[in-house]
């Protein structure tokens, strides 16, 4: 199977979307909605959509594995932003409706710092060597996830530098009703974008861990296909997510031949998210840590120390899995 998309840029929607005047459900003090129509989008139908290949969308934050010191780094998600003056001066221009002329950044001056160990994404627009702000006025990028960096304390917790491995979640490859919890090395994750998903990423929609005993996994994009997804149509989509068990997920990311990525979240078609017993939680799942092999006394309270006591332990569901570290 070849190697789906990476997540690099804001992804658009398969169908055109319209805003509402109602208060979001998705995002608290948000006064409008972006809600789908029922037609297909010109960069949807562009990409080739109906020959591309849906996948779950997973409700986490965004995680890129590349080189660092040398050596495979996992990296998080950071967004360069305007600061106040240039943010003001972009919106009032959104605001204006004077849309049929180009809002200009001089991203020198506009934009906040960022460190100096932060990359732009991949693929963005530069001009004379500097990376693009989106239509939402923000440079996507990345910064390495060091080890004793507290801001990314959940995300170091599925890294292990020393050995260069990753806490992955994916199907078990001789079974594709039952996931698999396991340790990967970096290098089989090199240029590949994950969801960090877990007990303190955005409210824990999947019910991981718990407050006393947190519990974060790393989840590759396009790792969960769906199989029996209907036509590619508005009605047929809002009655799979509201009617059927595969749909009971965040959204769908359609990972398209020419490398484009093109999604729907339920918000889209005005359903809630989070919702109760997701599919991802329907899985059982078994651990299969195989450290042994490292020969290496992990961190009492790390989470492949814990891990590898319940090696080859199989659960009912995620949630069933209570880390005692």
């Amino acid at each position: 199977m070849r190697r789906l998309g990476s997540v690099q840029r804001k992804m658009p929607c398969v169908f055109v979307t319209e805003v509402k005047e109602e208060p979001s459900t998705k995002r608290e003090h948000q006064p409008f909605k972006v809600l789908a129509t029922e037609t297909v989008s010109h960069k949807a139908l562009d990409a080739d959509i109906y020959n591309a290949i849906p996948t779950e969308k997973v409700d986490g934050t965004c995680c890129y594995v590349t080189n660092y010191k040398g050596q495979p780094y996992l990296w998080a998600r950071l967004d360069r932003k305007p600061n106040k003056l240039a943010e003001k001066r972009f919106k009032n221009f959104l605001h204006s409706k004077q849309n049929s002329k180009e809002f200009f950044w001089n991203v020198e001056e506009d934009f906040k710092p960022v460190p100096e160990c932060w990359i732009p994404a991949k693929d963005i627009e530069q001009l004379n060597g500097n990376p693009m702000p989106d239509e939402n006025g923000h440079i996507p990028g990345w910064v390495p996830v060091e080890k004793n960096n507290k801001q990314y304390c959940w995300h170091s917790s599925v890294v292990n530098y020393e050995f260069e491995i990753a806490l992955v979640l994916r199907h078990h490859p001789d079974d594709p009703g039952l996931l698999e919890i396991s340790a990967v090395p970096l290098s089989d994750l090199l240029e590949q974008t994950l969801e960090l998903i877990g007990t303190n990423i955005n409210g824990n929609p999947y019910g991981l861990g718990s407050k006393k005993h947190p519990l974060h996994l790393l989840i590759p994009h396009g790792a969960f296909q769906i199989r029996n997804l209907p036509t590619l149509k508005h009605s047929d989509l809002l009655s799979w997510f509201d009617g059927c068990r595969e749909g009971k997920i965040e959204g769908i990311v359609w990972h398209c031949n020419d490398g484009c990525l093109i999604k729907v979240h339920r918000h889209h078609l005005g359903l809630c998210w989070p919702i109760p017993d997701t599919y991802m939680n329907s899985k059982p799942v078994i651990i299969n840590m195989n450290l042994n092999k490292y020969e290496y006394a992990f961190d009492a309270k790390c989470l492949f120390n814990h891990f590898s006591k319940i090696d080859n332990q199989k659960f009912g569901r995620l949630k069933d899995i209570i880390l005692n570290v």
